[in-house]
């Protein structure tokens, strides 16, 4: 399954011929959907372990049938997102966010995304160390690019969701499901980037890890430093931090709360909406539920989908604001400000 939106339109957004935007967004999703009582780890599971994957908000999860590795999902998002957007520019820059494990050590996914794709001046690098808010950080990076040199044209940003190892149930996070998208962001694109913040906390940095270097890959099993830490001090600091982001994001483009049409984050539980609804007084639109309960968490694809998908219904009009929020469990928050 894949869905396509190209932005257009002459740019006004924050009154500066520099604004820059959305050029294309591709996601790529796949048919299969496996409801999360079917995966096969679920009767392996300890029972609390298994209790929560069952009662997250997550009925059902991609699978892509031939299981590609994530380089070369990302890849084919990026080529087929540059044959469906054929009047655009080649990328001048390529970032790639990172997967959650890299698929080769001493070498470069983002070269081997680069070339499958058919890139061939574009300088790619991988995004990494933030998990989830890669990509809010990304197109953050890319807008910075394009505006420091205006010799450039189009930044592309790709990523791609696979499991880390075998098991799909990330306890006490989400359930993990397959995809990729690719985007850009050029001069003129719609919608528009109006406003950016973000932040990190070193101190988390261990709080999930995998033994990767003492296991062969298909026994690799992501670990909790401290559940607890997750479920309330990790959540405290969220609470501090996104509160704190929002109100400098419409202070930094000089507008109401009450002027945001939508509001958007990723898609890890379904109390996790219900948390930042109570937190914010912004109701997280219902959008991000459906991509939450059928496909799982899609890693730092969660909010280009949800974004993508929004503006296909057609239910925002032309200066609309969107808020996106994204944070994950490496203590990285974002918040951006689009205008539509």
């Amino acid at each position: 399954m894949t869905t396509t939106h190209t932005g257009g339109g002459t740019d006004t957004g924050g009154g500066s011929d520099a604004a820059v935007g959305v050029g294309a967004v591709h996601c790529l999703l796949p048919d299969e959907l496996i409801p999360v009582e079917k995966l096969d780890e679920i009767g392996q599971l300890p029972r609390e372990e298994a209790d929560f994957a069952l009662g997250c908000g997550i009925r059902t999860v991609g699978r892509f049938a031939d299981e590609p590795g994530a380089a070369s999902l990302a890849a084919r998002a990026v080529r087929e997102l540059r044959e469906r957007d054929t009047a655009a520019p080649d990328p001048d820059v390529l970032v790639v966010v990172g997967a959650r494990a890299p698929e080769v050590l001493l070498g470069s996914d983002s070269g081997r995304i680069a070339s499958e794709a058919g890139l061939t001046k574009a300088f790619s690098f991988v995004l990494d160390g933030l998990g989830c808010t890669g990509s809010s950080s990304a197109w953050s990076l890319a807008r910075d690019l394009l505006v420091a040199d205006p010799s450039r044209q189009s930044v592309m940003i790709a990523h791609a969701s696979r499991p880390v190892a075998l098991d799909r149930v990330r306890h006490p996070v989400t359930v993990v499901g397959d995809g990729a998208f690719a985007m850009t962001l050029v001069r003129g694109g719609r919608p528009v980037l109006r406003a950016h913040r973000q932040h990190t906390d070193g101190r988390f940095h261990d709080l999930l890890q995998v033994d990767y270097k003492n296991a062969p890959w298909y026994e690799w099993r992501e670990e909790v430093n401290s559940a607890d830490r997750y479920r309330f001090e990790l959540a405290l600091h969220s609470q501090q931090h996104l509160k704190r982001l929002v109100g400098q994001v419409l202070q930094d483009a000089g507008v109401e709360r009450e002027r945001i049409a939508a509001t958007l984050m990723q898609n890890v539980t379904a109390p996790a909406f219900q948390f930042y609804e109570t937190l914010l007084g912004l109701p997280i639109h219902p959008v991000c539920t459906d991509h939450l309960q059928a496909y799982g968490h899609l890693g730092a694809m969660d909010v280009v989908l949800n974004l993508d998908r929004l503006l296909a219904r057609g239910e925002l009009a032309p200066g609309d604001l969107v808020l996106v929020l994204n944070n994950s469990p490496v203590a990285a928050w974002a918040v951006t400000l689009w205008e539509v």
